[in-house]
């Protein structure tokens, strides 16, 4: 059984062999590189091979004789998710793997805080070692590009400096804890829609400076151990077989010392793969099997390709302790220290949108509440398709809401709507649920409108929950429009017309439309799905326990139509084709033969996403085409205010610095989240309005103040230069823009560089 290399021993034994100074995260994968060679040196062709490809659904083999463990994989990124049977992902039915629901991606993200993202990482990484997995496939750090993304619940933000910094954070969290991530999706996934065939076609400049940027962060400086390669191709190359992405960037010019997984079903050719970057399958070995030693045979590759690539993984099986099989699985994967962090993570999260006349948090004076809504019991650890968790327990906002209202206060509820279920993964139920909408725009239904309406005529004050599920927002399509679905806005207005106290919690994992919503809403809060103890944090918010302190990782477009893809017409796709990994579990394919099935998939539609919007994803396009959004970047009150200092500023050649005091002007302890924007007036670079640059959590008792420092390196203030193929930097005047949101300025100064 190998040891886990502990990073400071192994930084240690590389300065001592070398005679260099410390080295980089991923140069500690190489500390045993002598001894893998000598275990290589002993394995068969067929041995090695057999190391290129799944071995069972989620994993990969090792060579039993030679005391190299199976690579086991954790399907996440929000939690670790319950054992599958070895060739599907049909549950197990075991008794100890019910994991912590984490709160999603977006969730994390509207914390704004690397330091969250650390403890989330280090959640993730302890319940795996009690499963005994040894990679997190995740990360998922994706820009969010459209407001109707499939998977923007799952990914980060659309801003790259917000999600590299979170991604970071989550890679150090897990591999402290001696587990491997595998950071996805790379890269430019940023939709479902014919995501296993389309070609997202991306300028380098943009390519650098927004789709790479997390990940980049995280391999360098995190030292993340895997990456998976997306289902889509960029600039005409499949993801896994992609030379720019997998050999130029990641391996060259990044230093990445670890191995490469494909997405499921994501391998196309076994020369390509070979050639160009990917070390293992995932699933078969169709590809990276057999292929390979017949392609040895005949000269097209040569056994230390292999080689190679057996290398690259076996490096991180010297660095992840294999847990053994009689360890694994002895205790519940939930534990209470990390359904602490999950509880942290969903109180920082939650944001106020609104908060007319100061209706929140609650008045001690309410003594009857109606909550209206299905998305206050509807539980969210699992749906649609792709990542989810059975969670050991998961708290509703209803639950939190009643638990914290207490004795004395009557806490009412009513439905409201019906709720839309998508598409079904099995049988449907012998009796059709009287709760379930048929069609996703599906009107109010009258019974339970009026129903709702009663409740809300009783109450003192009245909180509707609205949003998606997840079956409307799901891996593997996206959603056709961001509307609130099965007549919510019907509903809610309705509530407004009985109770004119009125709060509304939108549960959702991306943004949705609220222009008819907003103006009968006097609050409105973002609650996300925001993982096992959500209802507790929400109440918490709701009553006053703590401040709101979330704040909008994505815009929130006034309509769909503003957003760039839109309205530059570069999405929707027009042409449709099919989903790669859904495909891999349809009965009509899996009847085919390898090769019929390999032709039905090469017959796909091969459509083509163009980002001619360039750097101007979200706000950046919205700022600078000046075009309202309906709440704008970095968006989120609280229930004090804030007091921002005059701004001082200063430059050297390493990094811009700004310093100022900041106030808690309030009676109660709370967080801001400070946010430095740049813009380069007078500059013969094109450039968007503004950029984020920096940012900082920062926690003030009542009446505190505060001097805060931001820093930006000078590297990120670099452009990536066409014309060179290089970073650099445009030197003149920056303009330093500091405040509480994108739209929310409150102090300026100017450097130069």
């Amino acid at each position: 059984m190998y040891k886990k290399i502990l990073y400071l021993f192994a930084a240690a034994a590389l300065v001592s062999a070398c005679g260099q100074s410390t080295p980089g995260p991923q140069d500690r994968l190489t500390v045993n590189d002598k001894q893998i060679d000598k275990i290589i040196a002993q394995m068969t062709l067929e041995e090695k091979v057999n190391m290129l490809h799944s071995k069972t659904n989620m994993s990969s083999a090792g060579v039993e004789r030679l005391g190299i463990a199976d690579m086991h994989y954790a399907d996440g990124p929000f939690g670790i998710r319950e054992e599958g049977v070895p060739n599907g992902f049909q549950s197990a039915g075991w008794q100890l793997d019910s994991a912590t629901y984490f709160p999603t991606g977006s969730a994390l993200a509207a914390t704004w805080s690397e330091d969250l993202a650390y403890q989330y990482g280090k959640g993730m990484g302890i319940e795996a070692r009690l499963r005994g997995k040894d990679v997190i496939l995740g990360p998922a750090v994706n820009i969010q590009r459209l407001p109707v993304g499939g998977r923007t619940y799952e990914y980060l933000s659309e801003d790259p400096i917000l999600s590299a910094a979170l991604s970071l954070g989550y890679t150090k969290g897990v591999q402290d804890q001696g587990t491997a991530v595998c950071i996805k999706h790379f890269a430019v996934n940023n939709q479902e829609t014919n995501r296993g065939s389309v070609d997202a076609q991306v300028d380098e400049r943009t390519l650098r400076e927004i789709y790479l940027k997390p990940f980049e962060r995280a391999i360098i400086e995190g030292g993340a151990m895997s990456v998976m390669p997306a289902y889509n191709k960029v600039n005409g190359d499949y993801c896994s077989e992609n030379e720019h992405l997998l050999n130029e960037i990641l391996r060259g010019e990044w230093g990445f010392k670890g191995f490469t997984v494909s997405d499921w079903g994501g391998t196309h050719s076994t020369m390509g793969a070979m050639l160009h970057g990917l070390n293992v399958q995932m699933t078969g070995d169709n590809y990276l099997g057999q292929p390979v030693i017949d392609s040895i045979a005949t000269g097209a590759l040569t056994e230390q390709m292999v080689n190679d690539k057996v290398k690259q993984i076996l490096r991180v099986r010297y660095a992840i302790e294999a847990i053994p099989d009689d360890v694994a699985n002895t205790q519940m994967t939930s534990q209470p220290e990390c359904q602490q962090i999950a509880k942290a993570v969903a109180e920082k999260s939650i944001v106020l949108l609104k908060n007319e006349s100061g209706i929140l948090p609650l008045a001690g004076g309410v003594k009857k509440i109606a909550v209206i809504g299905q998305n206050a019991v509807l539980k969210t650890q699992s749906g649609g398709m792709g990542a989810g968790v059975k969670a050991l327990y998961e708290v509703t906002p209803l639950e939190g809401i009643r638990k914290r209202a207490g004795a004395g206060v009557e806490v009412l509820y009513a439905p409201g709507y019906k709720n839309f279920p998508g598409r079904r993964w099995g049988p449907a139920p012998a009796v059709k649920n009287p709760l379930e909408a048929d069609a996703i725009d599906e009107p109010a239904d009258k019974k339970l409108l009026a129903e709702a309406v009663k409740l809300a005529k009783q109450a003192d004050i009245v909180i509707f929950f609205g949003g998606t599920n997840k079956s409307i927002e799901t891996e593997g399509s996206d959603r056709t429009n961001i509307d609130l679905p099965v007549g919510q806005n019907e509903v809610v207005k309705a509530l407004y017309a009985a109770n004119k106290n009125l709060v509304t919690v939108l549960i959702s994992g991306g943004p949705t439309d609220l222009r008819q919503l907003e103006p009968v809403s006097p609050a409105i809060v973002q609650g996300w799905w925001n993982g096992t103890e959500g209802g507790t944090a929400l109440a918490e918010v709701l009553f006053g326990d703590i401040a709101p302190s979330g704040k909008l990782p994505f815009t929130f477009p006034a309509k769909l139509e503003d957003s760039p893809a839109f309205a530059l017409g570069n999405f929707p796709d027009k042409t449709q084709g099919g989903d790669l990994f859904t495909l891999m579990y349809r009965e009509d394919v899996l009847k085919m033969s390898p090769e019929e099935r390999q032709a039905f998939i090469d017959a796909l539609p091969k459509p083509v996403s163009k980002y001619t919007e360039g750097s101007l994803v979200g706000y950046r396009w919205f700022d600078t085409k000046n075009v309202k959004p309906m709440y704008a970047f970095g968006h989120g009150l609280s229930y004090v205010n804030f007091g921002y200092g005059e701004m001082s500023a200063s430059a050297d050649q390493n990094a811009v610095k700004v310093s100022f005091e900041l106030a808690n002007e309030g009676g109660m302890d709370a967080d801001e989240v400070v946010q430095l924007y740049v813009a380069r007036p007078g500059a013969t670079v094109e450039w968007p309005a503004k950029e984020l640059k920096a940012f900082a959590r920062v926690s003030l008792k009542a009446g505190e103040k505060k001097t805060v420092t931001l820093e930006i390196p000078v590297k990120d203030l670099r452009y990536w230069n066409v014309s060179k193929n290089a970073w650099d930097l445009e030197h003149g005047t920056l303009q330093l823009l500091l405040g509480a949101a994108s739209d929310d300025i409150r102090q300026q100064a100017t450097v130069s560089i």
